[in-house]
């Protein structure tokens, strides 16, 4: 495998979930060969915009070319917004010299991937959830390289690497560091804790849920730590700020490390991201996909709850009977906890991004 320094153009953006595997396998590569030159290519109003100058990368952007879903004025637009974006595309990997493009999905992709072909660049995909999307069924098709997070991604000649992400959350020791972790949350360290978070941008129907279940939790001896999301405040009846014994809210936690450390048991929903980490880790969950788009959460959740390392109820399902159910008679089960613990160590992949790493090497020494 050739160690040359390589020019990798990394392409993807708009949430997280796909700048966080982008950012991972971009400290990758730099670790396999630190001469490597990498740029990132984004839309200004993703993210990344934000997320990659942070992290010491160089970020190119191009316009968003959204796929309309209904007939519009939109869709007749489509051809020549594409076309002014393949362009963009195209000088981009041109200054950057790019011997290879690596994709991860998202609006920015299909028009880099349409450039790289025409100019005979490499290209290597990797697919976060477990229903690719339609940028990454595009690049596909002529990748040199296909990987993905999970087995039910069905792409062609596709790989499974799992989910890359950072290493303060894959080389993650819960045990070790949840005593540190605890007393830094504001957590006691001889009560079972839930972590309840619906993402940076929240969960209303999780977090009702839970406000509801306050009550129930605390008598059963449960601390909560619920991250609400950015101004997404729990209230209580009378309009305050929701307070409780046990019971702390925030809105955001810089460095999920630390959370998935204090928990005995994450509350969240199913994204990609959400799903490969508390494997790696070995973090027994509840997951509750999404209600609404094409059900990917319920698909990136499949494999895992099957395997017993979480529960999967759906949204409407997810009430405070529930909650009293089921939620209270598991946190307060020790010995069902580790063997959930296991079982999601057990489907856990920690070294993706070197995995990717190693794929964009095999795809340029073709």
């Amino acid at each position: 495998m050739s160690t040359r320094a390589l020019s990798v153009v990394l392409a993807g953006g708009g949430t997280a979930g796909h700048v966080s595997p982008l950012l991972a396998i971009a400290h990758a590569l730099r670790e396999q060969n630190p001469e490597t030159r990498i740029l990132a290519v984004g839309t200004e109003n993703g993210m990344e915009s934000r997320l990659v100058p942070a992290a010491g990368f160089e970020l190119a952007t191009i316009d968003r070319v959204p796929m309309p879903r209904k007939p519009s004025g939109d869709l007749l637009r489509l051809p020549a917004r594409l076309a002014r974006a393949v362009g963009q595309a195209g000088r981009i990997l041109e200054q950057a010299g790019a011997d290879v493009l690596v994709g991860v999905g998202g609006y920015v992709c299909t028009p880099m991937y349409l450039a790289a072909r025409s100019r005979g660049i490499p290209v290597v995909v990797h697919e976060a959830n477990a229903r690719p999307g339609l940028a990454n069924r595009v690049g596909a098709r002529f990748a040199r390289r296909v990987a993905v997070a999970f087995t039910a991604a069905k792409l062609p000649h596709a790989r499974l690497v799992g989910m890359p992400m950072r290493r303060e959350i894959s080389g993650l020791d819960r045990e070790a560091a949840r005593p540190a972790a605890r007393a830094a949350l504001g957590l006691s360290e001889d009560q079972p804790v839930l972590v309840v978070t619906g993402g940076s941008s929240g969960a209303a129907s999780i977090n009702g849920t839970i406000a509801r279940s306050i009550p129930a939790l605390s008598d059963a001896g449960i601390q909560v730590l619920h991250i609400t999301g950015r101004g997404k405040q729990v209230l209580a009846d009378d309009g305050a700020v929701l307070e409780a014994p046990g019971y702390r809210q925030v809105e955001y936690v810089d460095g999920m490390e630390s959370v998935y450390a204090a928990a005995d048991l994450l509350l969240a929903r199913a994204g990609a991201a959400t799903v490969s980490e508390v494997s790696a880790v070995g973090l027994p969950s509840v997951l509750v996909p999404l209600p609404h788009g094409n059900g990917e959460q319920a698909l990136n959740a499949a494999e895992l709850a099957a395997a017993g390392g979480a529960v999967l109820v759906s949204d409407d399902a997810f009430t405070p009977d529930w909650v009293y159910a089921n939620l209270v008679p598991l946190l307060t089960d020790p010995a069902r906890l580790q063997t959930m613990s296991a079982a999601a160590a057990a489907l856990g992949i920690r070294d993706a991004d070197r995995r990717m790493a190693a794929l964009v090497a095999e795809a340029v020494s073709e």
